[in-house]
């Protein structure tokens, strides 16, 4: 219901302007500057979501295969002495753990669209345990915060965003990313820890996250 007044407040806060552009500035081009604007931006979008079409299928594809392959199984049991500090309410075999790893798997290759999905399994497989259905779990709480701040180590979505619309190096972007998505993913973590009283010196903790810098 918010969206759509805030879709709906785009088309009037618009309208707006350029009817004072029209009167108080004799704009008198404005309505058919953005019945232009609005036609090749649709084309732009268009473009560029085609563009996305590929690389999407092929990293959904690459996850679909590591799933059924087994792969997300063993990075769930390496990652597991990790997640059972920073998730103690979610049993280690729990199918949880599986999905919020293809969940960070996907943000981590900057695949957004791909970790929705995925996000929205582990919340609901999250809620299994959730004691307080009608309020977040600690567990919930955190998967939501380590997935907004979304830790990219590959910046695909982005890259493909930049090629499309003719930057002549697409991925300088990777370090300045890589940079920022951790200082995010690293400050949401200790936030959480610390509302949560999870102990971030203990040595399991400490030790991965010291590999993840290194």
């Amino acid at each position: 219901m918010v969206l759509n007044y805030i879709w709906l407040s785009f088309f009037v806060i618009a309208f707006v302007v350029a009817l004072f552009k029209l009167i108080f500035l004799g704009d008198v081009l404005v309505f058919n500057n953005m019945t232009a604007a609005t036609f090749e931006m649709s084309k732009t979008s268009f473009e560029i979501a085609l563009g996305l079409t590929g690389t999407m299928a092929l990293w959904s594809g690459i996850m679909k295969v590591g799933e059924r392959g087994g792969m997300v199984e063993i990075l769930a049991r390496v990652v597991s002495p990790f997640f059972a500090r920073i998730f103690p309410e979610v049993p280690r075999n729990h199918p949880a753990v599986g999905s919020m790893m293809l969940n960070f798997s996907a943000n981590m290759l900057g695949l957004d669209n791909a970790a929705t999905p995925i996000a929205l399994k582990a919340m609901n497989e999250l809620q299994t345990l959730n004691p307080n259905k009608d309020t977040a779990s600690n567990a919930q709480i955190m998967m939501a915060v380590i997935n907004a701040s979304s830790l990219t180590i590959i910046p695909v979505q982005i890259m493909v965003y930049r090629a499309e619309l003719g930057a002549k190096n697409p991925s300088d972007v990777f370090v300045p990313i890589l940079i920022a998505t951790f200082c995010s993913t690293l400050s949401g973590l200790v936030f959480c820890a610390i509302r949560q009283k999870i102990n971030l010196f203990d040595k399991v903790i400490a030790l991965y996250l010291g590999a993840i810098v290194a």
